[in-house]
């Protein structure tokens, strides 16, 4: 239960903050508005390395349901544990998708275009393209599998050969410039969700709760960000093993 709720925790703080930027960033009246997305990027890559700084130590800080099955298929992470990580990583990103709601409520009511209030919770394409948009969300979290991968096995080789272990304090920082870079390099055509939980999860919230000047929750385009990660994480984690021999 420990790593459960390690998992959940990780992907609530996750959410809250990273669909905050979406919020800072596209609603109407924020400080923040506008801003860009350099912001978009950074952002969501420092989100990332605060949660496992902080959660980490506890479960691993997947906070990803496409990380937990790919380090399943790698044997990183034992296989019973799956169901149960799935489960605290889906109900963490909509706790965090309501934190974020409350924070916003007002600034949702300022905004009258409902495609930008849908955007603040989940991804969308930019060119509708279901075949290409799901390549895309696949190769972004190979990246991101296989990227997490190597920098801790860098850390492995530098405990073994006696080097300094001075990576393993930041290797979250490092995945986190990993998630930036995936954004700025391969996010424009869809968002980069890269994360089934970080698209479904907050969704879900979009569709069920009142969220001012909401339409709909478009779940044509919903499976390209669960079933794109996942098939890129399991195909990250299975050339990186291959790899290893």
């Amino acid at each position: 239960m420990t790593e459960y709720m390690g998992e959940f925790v990780g992907t609530a703080m996750l959410i809250a903050l990273g669909h905050g930027m979406n919020a800072n960033m596209d609603l109407r009246r924020t400080k923040g508005e506008g801003t860009g997305w350099l912001m978009m990027c950074f952002g969501w890559g420092f989100a990332v390395a605060l949660c496992i700084y902080a959660v980490g130590h506890i479960s691993g800080a997947h906070i990803n349901p496409a990380v937990t099955i790919a380090m399943a298929v790698s044997g990183e992470l034992e296989a019973s544990l799956v169901p149960g990580y799935l489960v605290a990583q889906f109900a963490g990103a909509m706790v965090g998708a309501v934190i974020m709601l409350a924070v916003y409520w007002d600034h949702f009511k300022a905004t009258e275009d409902p495609d930008a209030v849908r955007g603040v919770f989940a991804t969308g394409p930019a060119i509708p393209n279901p075949v290409l948009n799901t390549l895309t969300e696949a190769a972004g979290t190979f990246f991101l599998v296989f990227g997490i991968l190597a920098i801790t096995e860098n850390t492995n080789v530098a405990e073994t050969a006696s080097q300094s272990v001075l990576s393993v304090g930041i290797n979250p920082l490092l995945i986190g410039l990993l998630v930036a870079v995936i954004g700025l390099g391969m996010g424009g055509p869809t968002g980069f969700a890269i994360n089934p939980a970080r698209d479904l999860g907050p969704r879900i919230v979009h569709a069920l709760l009142p969220v001012p000047n909401k339409s709909h929750s478009n779940w044509g385009y919903a499976w390209v960000p669960v079933v794109g990660p996942i098939i890129g994480g399991i195909a990250g984690a299975l050339l990186f093993t291959a790899l290893m021999g």
